[in-house]
């Protein structure tokens, strides 16, 4: 007598319809605005474990699994940007083995998505690891440089991982680059300014006292100039010494004027100039942020039922819809990224409305 799987056959078959009711669901959706950048903050890994019975890393583990098939969802709906929020700086706080037990299932998971069947290369997913990366241990720090590097070409979704981040240190970095950035441009400007203006301006006034304008005088009549480079203005005076003085005071008197005129000019446009590079503008910082390879994110779900940042893209979230679903983070399913969006539809012309008006 023959026999057959009917276990088997019966998981392939609803999984397969699973798959086509979802993305009839999908396309249902797809009528109204989609979101573009999705963002999450994955709260609850410990009290699932402590829930369900299971070890402390179990928890993270089961975490894990779910963003997967949260990838896969937004990847199959069409958003384009995913962020997560991994670990925050504030997490080395916690128990020394809690820290390293996380350490380790991140390189784990890292090392994993450099299989050529990894989700990652599935769906074609760019990563970028978001944060101040040097805090980590250095065999995670390398493992996620192999990972980005790796998955640099891929462009269909872009996950963004924030490890080691806080919002807080994100704005602090961004003000200090931007303060760096604004500090080589005055120099560099400093300096181009000192090698080329000045020397020709006082070119041009050796060319006027050595040429055809040469005051007709027995003695000769002598150009002194005196300065002082960047930032003070340049003194000029024409002194005539001689047996005999210039026939033309007047003239004289006239060429000193429209020299020194000259001279101010240049150098208060000089600095003008410097000043307007002093500037740092809220452009000068949004460039140095962390998350200035992705737009800011439309839907930010929270997990566990909480309602707190907890200091993550505080920068980022001013026009954000926020959903806070009382799931914990490894109950987060289908059916939450459905509602979100649900949400984020109904409220859609409202948060376009508030974005111009920022």
């Amino acid at each position: 007598m023959e026999k057959y799987d009917d276990g088997g056959t019966a998981n392939q078959l609803f999984s397969g319809l699973n798959t086509f009711l979802r993305r009839c669901l999908f396309r249902v959706l797809s009528v109204g605005p989609i979101p573009n950048h999705f963002a999450f903050i994955m709260d609850g890994n410990r009290r699932y474990a402590k829930k369900c019975n299971l070890e402390e890393g179990a928890g993270h583990r089961a975490g894990y699994s779910s963003l997967m098939s949260l990838l896969k969802y937004c990847y199959e709906l069409g958003v384009k940007y995913v962020t997560i929020y991994a670990f925050s700086i504030e997490n080395f706080k916690r128990k020394p083995d809690e820290v390293h037990d996380l350490m380790d299932l991140m390189l784990e998971k890292m090392q994993a998505m450099l299989k050529e069947e990894s989700i990652v290369n599935r769906y074609g997913i760019k990563v970028h690891f978001i944060g101040k990366l040097k805090l980590l241990s250095e065999p995670v720090r390398v493992a996620a440089e192999k990972v980005m590097r790796a998955t640099e070409k891929n462009s269909k979704v872009v996950l963004l991982v924030c490890v080691a981040y806080t919002s807080g240190d994100e704005i602090v970095h961004a003000v200090q680059e931007s303060c760096k950035h604004k500090r080589d441009e005055i120099e560099a400007l400093n300096e181009r300014k000192t090698s080329n203006v000045v020397p020709n301006v006082v070119e041009s006034y050796k060319d006027r006292l050595d040429g055809s304008q040469t005051p007709k005088a027995t003695g000769a009549c002598n150009g002194v100039i005196e300065g002082i480079d960047g930032t003070n203005k340049i003194n000029v005076a024409i002194d005539c010494t001689g047996e005999k003085l210039c026939d033309d005071q007047d003239e004289a008197q006239a060429s000193k004027v429209r020299i020194g005129n000259g001279l101010v000019d240049e150098i208060e446009e000089r600095e003008k100039m410097q000043r307007q590079h002093c500037v740092i503008n809220l452009v000068d910082i949004e460039k140095h942020m962390y998350m200035a390879v992705a737009p800011d994110p439309d839907i930010l779900l929270r997990s566990s039922g909480e309602a707190r940042l907890s200091n993550f893209l505080l920068w980022q979230t001013s026009n954000c819809l926020l959903y806070s679903p009382a799931a914990l983070w490894p109950e987060i399913g289908l059916s939450h990224l459905v509602w979100a969006v649900l949400n984020f539809q109904r409220n859609h012309a409202y948060l376009e409305k508030k974005k111009k008006q920022s």
